[in-house]
């Protein structure tokens, strides 16, 4: 039975959509659907994670095209054997794919095929046999606390329509000020403001939080909804586009480019390293990691360990500086 379709995130398909532009047969292209539906409005996926999930699926499907000689059906996936993902994976590493990209590969195929033995479709025990590749141990690259500041400023003052500037301002107080992800900032809807002293996020997995709003995050919501042309109501989103529509994290991402140029700041200040750099001076201004732990939603206290490396690490740059300068 086909699962009802979430609210639909902006940049990904919808799961008619998505099962439609897969080459499979049709009783696996309406589990593919009901996998996507779920990953989307059960998971609550982000929209980059959909994206990429549906980019590895249709990936996977097209390669069982010329290696079982057409398109795969339901039978055709029970029967699969460990060489058969095997040789997929091999394709995907000789067509120049990457390991962190093959690890995610990996993960969007087991669950897939975790979703049909869990909605009792067909079970497959072979596809638990795949192994990421090993990643190398990469550290969080948090910005520092001016470069944040400054970010944050500059988004306010580019040229152009003030309300979109003072928009970008909001949504980045909002990844540096409460740590929020990208998703879930986007996700809010008008009905959320003014914000209050807290505010209940549902994040990964469905999980649901409570931060702290900082009155420089609430304050930068007001000053954005103040200039905002649109007439938003309760259950319109609260950021929208130029078009009133519900802001996307490809054009968050296109600012951030925008203000790197500006503040000639590296490739790796991102969005989320916002929300890297919110852990980071949280932790290194002697906040608990408990608690920095459920303020990110962490499901695991080993995820939120890693800002003490960067801390760590801080600290022997500014050591090897100093000896640099003796």
């Amino acid at each position: 039975m086909a699962r009802p379709a979430a609210r639909l995130s902006p940049g990904a398909p919808s799961p008619d959509d998505a099962a439609r532009t897969v080459p499979a047969s049709e009783d696996a292209r309406t589990e593919i659907r009901n996998w996507y539906a779920h990953l989307m409005g059960e998971r609550r996926m982000s929209e980059a994670t959909l994206v990429n999930y549906h980019r590895d699926i249709t990936r996977f499907f097209e390669f069982l095209i010329d290696h079982l000689g057409g398109p795969a059906g339901l039978d055709a996936l029970a029967a699969l054997q460990t060489r058969d993902f095997r040789a997929f994976v091999s394709h995907r590493r000789n067509e120049g794919l990457q390991s962190r990209s093959i690890a995610r590969m990996i993960s969007s195929i087991r669950s897939f095929f975790r979703f049909l033995d869990r909605s009792n479709v067909l079970s497959n025990a072979s596809a638990t046999t795949l192994r990421s590749p090993k990643l190398p141990h990469a550290l969080p690259k948090p910005l520092s606390v001016s470069g944040a500041g400054a970010m944050i400023e500059e988004a306010g003052a580019l040229p152009g329509e003030a309300w979109k500037g003072l928009r970008d301002a909001a949504v980045l107080t909002l990844l540096y000020g409460c740590g929020l992800r990208v998703s879930e900032a986007l996700a809010l809807d008008r009905d959320a403001a003014p914000l209050k002293d807290t505010i209940r996020i549902t994040g990964k997995g469905n999980k649901e939080r409570i931060i702290p709003v900082l009155p420089a995050a609430r304050e930068a919501v007001e000053r954005y909804l103040a200039l905002c042309p649109f007439g938003l109501t309760a259950g319109d989103p609260l950021f929208v586009s130029a078009r009133g529509k519900r802001l996307g994290q490809r054009q968050v991402r296109e600012a951030m480019q925008t203000l790197r140029r500006r503040l000639g700041l590296p490739d790796t200040a991102t969005p989320h390293a916002l929300r890297h750099s919110f852990a980071t001076h949280l932790l290194a201004g002697g906040g608990d990691l408990r608690a920095i732990q459920e303020l990110l939603g962490h499901s695991s206290l080993s995820t939120t360990q890693m800002y003490t490396e960067v801390d760590s690490a801080r600290l022997l740059d500014v050591y090897d500086k100093a000896k640099r300068r003796r």
